[in-house]
């Protein structure tokens, strides 16, 4: 989770400094069952935050200007040269030579249409906030099953919440529970494999990303098998809280298999997703995504086992299924699953749905309008922006924009894995290369850098 490139020692670095200064004689939150360390949303914030401190403060120190402009960017020009124009504010405006739009994530998704009824809470975060405004002794129905749902029943008990909870989704898939690290360098699935037939102007097929992936497993003496049994079991709608108890019991499991593919997919997925034909894209999203969003992003072993807790406990409710969720008479709502069963009531309903991918936030809406009505950007069937893979810069007809780059969700339509520190950060570095390399307007002697907040 280092945020700098090349350098996956600079969290771990930070984090033993933050231990020296608090004086702690052992480290904190720290998985009791699997060793690992899970760091809080709060203290990850304080290390990016003082990361971009000290990156700002070493771009000085080498003669950037940097200016910190704490305005929204509303709309975007071509400008002479290459360059584009920013108006922000109250219709001012800027000029600049590089720009990289990092506009975040976009709105939750409202699959029931609930959005303005009394009651429902359309974004979970920030938590405190949102958990204050609910009774302690409310039933409560979480909209979502991955993290960000799980993240709510956990706060939910933290708070001493006495009221049952329904974890509540279509197809019922939690995150799987990490295990103890296994180290494995990869042979065969690795992106330069990927990078060179892009190079060479090839497709790649979903049938020969599976080969290589076989290769990988049988040079490791692992059993693919038994991987691509645990894909097709979640996507067959497996009891979520048997899954859940099982994969418990595999924290400490010697086989790497599962470990091999949650290494490889962050790390090379990026390089094969625009490599592939678009049926097998089609086919991965409708097949396989929430067994890849649960497989990638797992869970810590004391959350699962907080989560079975509740569950042994009565309080929660794990629910697959979820067909129709809809304002109750009487107030709450009423949860109505596929076998027909009555349905279950809440007296809150708080949407942990995340957002599609590639959607673009309200506030940067009107930016991305202004991008493709000036030819600069062209909006890709699956969300966001068209953006080439090696560089991450704008696309319009098949045509690359210099100086003009996306990162993080609005590059999702191309590139999919844009979710995750590791790939954001791959990212970056693409982008800081193809600037260094000459990408767009000649850099001057001294360089402007603008943030925009």
């Amino acid at each position: 989770m280092s945020v700098r490139f090349g350098d996956p020692e600079h969290f771990p670095g930070w984090l033993a400094a933050r231990d020296a200064v608090l004086g702690m004689a052992e480290p904190d939150f720290v998985d009791p069952i699997n060793g690992l360390r899970f760091i809080p949303r709060a203290t990850y914030g304080a290390y990016l935050e003082q990361s971009a401190r000290e990156a700002v403060a070493r771009l000085r120190e080498q003669g950037w200007r940097v200016d910190v402009v704490p305005e929204r960017v509303t709309a975007a020009e071509p400008a002479p040269g290459g360059r584009v124009r920013l108006f922000h504010g109250d219709g001012e405006s800027l000029t600049v030579d590089h720009t990289v739009l990092c506009v975040g994530r976009g709105r939750p998704g409202d699959p029931y249409g609930l959005t303005g009824r009394d009651g429902y809470l359309p974004d979970a975060y920030p938590l405190a906030a949102t958990l204050g405004e609910i009774g302690a002794d409310a039933d409560v129905g979480v909209i979502g099953a991955g993290l960000t749902g799980v993240d709510i029943v956990l706060s939910l008990l933290a708070r001493g919440h006495r009221g049952q909870v329904l974890l509540a989704s279509r197809s019922g898939v939690l995150p799987r529970v990490r295990q103890t690290d296994r180290p494995h360098t990869l042979k065969h699935f690795t992106a330069e494999w990927f990078r060179g037939a892009a190079r060479r102007g090839e497709t790649v097929s979903l049938g020969q990303v599976v080969d290589l992936m076989r290769a990988e497993f049988a040079e490791a003496g692992e059993d693919f098998t038994a991987v691509a049994r645990e894909i097709t079991a979640a996507a067959e709608a497996e009891d979520p809280v048997k899954r859940l108890r099982r994969h418990l019991s595999e924290v400490d499991s010697p086989d790497r298999g599962l470990r091999i593919l949650q290494q490889a997919v962050p790390a090379t997925g990026p390089d094969v997703w625009p490599l592939l034909p678009e049926s097998d894209r089609r086919q991965l999203l409708r097949d396989h995504y929430r067994s890849m969003m649960s497989l990638c992003c797992p869970m810590p072993a004391t959350t699962a086992t907080a989560l079975l807790g509740m569950v042994d406990s009565g309080q929660l409710r794990i629910v697959p299924d979820v067909r129709a969720v809809e304002p109750a008479p009487g107030g709450g709502f009423a949860l109505r699953t596929g076998d027909g069963a009555p349905p279950l009531r809440a007296d809150r309903l708080i949407n942990a749905v995340n957002p599609a991918p590639g959607g673009l936030p309200t506030r940067a809406q009107s930016l991305v309008t202004s991008l493709v009505s000036g030819g600069l950007a062209e909006l890709h069937p699956r969300g966001g922006v068209v953006t080439e893979r090696a560089t991450s810069r704008l696309l319009t007809g098949g045509r690359a924009h210099p100086g003009l780059y996306a990162l993080g969700d609005l590059a999702a339509g191309s590139l999919f894995f844009t979710f995750g520190l590791p790939s954001i950060v791959d990212r970056a570095h693409d982008i800081v290369q193809a600037i260094s390399a000459g990408d767009g307007p000649p850099l001057p002697a001294t360089e402007d850098a603008v943030l925009s907040a």
